[in-house]
């Protein structure tokens, strides 16, 4: 057996949990931040200075001003979202074996970025727990044939493009909400999430079907933290400016929503990847039902920590450090073969492909029925289809 990169000789090293290395990751992207910050401080004053005018001309100046502060959101963005995945780490413990360390930098973290972090925690494990499952998955769990208002006719009977076509520019137009609100959404009213739970279902209600009673005072303290950011934002926007307080941080914000809805949309909606049913279900299949994705190539790998390349091994184990995730996945793609998933298509490309293709029925087939893949084929008791 030949695996690739440079996998160490005691695969049990891969649950070593380093708080010291994970922490200078952490110092390593606030300095990135702030100097991000520091050389955006320049931006203004240097393009609307009367040198730039006449050495730009007042138009080039201008152009060239927001073609900087552009160049500033697209690298803080990229910096926020590394340091709200490190919050994403210390969630599933895996930042530190110490877990007072664990809640501190994630609470910190994941508050600076308008997240509840305790209350999507909670969420989250149980999304990590029963991950594919048509019944109990958190949330991308994907809609029905009854959903979708399908009739039950044979698929060469059924117009697809007038059920379910859009024009591409209101393709487009809902896309870029998607990503935009799709996060805040799924926080406030459940969107995407799963079905059965009642209306007004949402992270910040302690008495959430979402939470037990037992983790009702964690709920509150997510929510204080919340509230903490509103007091601070509205301060900052009195004393600086709406604007400033925009550009510096809100677009920046903006973006850390787009990257995560982007990275995790493309993990979980793939028209290769199953969702099952009832007793069909398994932790084991559920694990295998995503993609790993090539996402920004050496951008998402540095910035972005290895969440989007290595996303299959998080579901298998989540709390292995993401450091260790590039050769830990070379023993796993060794033991589960062909129904490990990859992909290097272009992430943009890809992220049109499945919201304006085959990303609204997943069991085996696109929203028309027709199979892409069968994972695990040969350990399937029973057909089964979503319907």
């Amino acid at each position: 057996m030949v695996l690739e990169g440079n996998p160490c000789s005691n695969p049990s090293e891969y649950f070593v949990r380093d708080t010291l290395r994970g922490l200078r990751y952490f110092a390593r992207d606030v300095l990135l931040a702030a100097t991000a910050w520091t050389c955006a401080t320049y931006i203004d004053p240097y393009f609307q200075s009367a040198a730039a005018k006449e050495l730009l001309t007042p138009v080039g100046a201008e152009v060239g001003r927001w073609a900087a502060w552009g160049v500033y959101w697209w690298f803080q963005g990229l910096i926020f979202t590394g340091i709200w995945v490190i919050g994403h780490e210390c969630g599933h413990g895996a930042f530190s074996d110490h877990k007072i360390v664990n809640d501190i930098l994630g609470f910190v973290t994941h508050t600076f970025l308008w997240t509840p972090y305790f209350s999507w925690r909670i969420s989250h494990h149980r999304h990590h727990s029963n991950h594919a499952s048509m019944e109990r998955d958190e949330v991308y769990v994907p809609k029905t044939r009854e959903d979708l208002g399908i009739p039950d006719k044979p698929h060469d009977e059924i117009d697809w493009d007038e059920l379910l076509g859009d024009t591409p520019i209101y393709t487009l137009y809902m896309l870029i909400r998607q990503q935009l609100l799709a996060f805040p959404a799924y926080l406030l009213f459940n969107v995407s999430g799963q079905k059965t739970y009642p209306k007004w279902t949402n992270h910040f209600d302690p008495n959430s079907i979402l939470f037990t009673k037992a983790q009702r005072n964690v709920v509150i303290l997510s929510n204080i933290g919340i509230a903490f950011m509103v007091w601070g934002v509205t301060y900052a926007s009195s004393i600086w400016g709406t604007a400033n307080v925009l550009k510096y941080y809100g677009i920046p914000w903006l973006e850390v929503s787009h990257w995560f809805i982007m990275i995790t949309y493309l993990h979980h909606t793939d028209a290769i990847l199953p969702h099952y049913r009832g007793k069909e279900w398994n932790f084991q299949r559920g694990a295998a039902a995503t993609v790993d994705r090539d996402v920004l190539g050496w951008q998402g790998r540095f910035f972005l920590h290895d969440v989007a390349h290595f996303h299959v091994i998080h579901h298998f184990f989540p709390k292995m450090p993401f450091y260790h995730g590039p050769d830990a996945t070379q023993y796993l793609k060794s033991f589960i073969g062909d129904h490990y998933a990859s992909s290097t298509t272009n992430c943009f490309k890809a992220l049109w492909d499945s919201y304006n293709g085959a990303s609204e029925v997943l069991f085996y087939r696109d929203k028309k029925g027709e199979a892409l893949r069968r994972p695990a084929d040969q350990y399937r008791v029973k057909a089964t289809k979503v319907e």
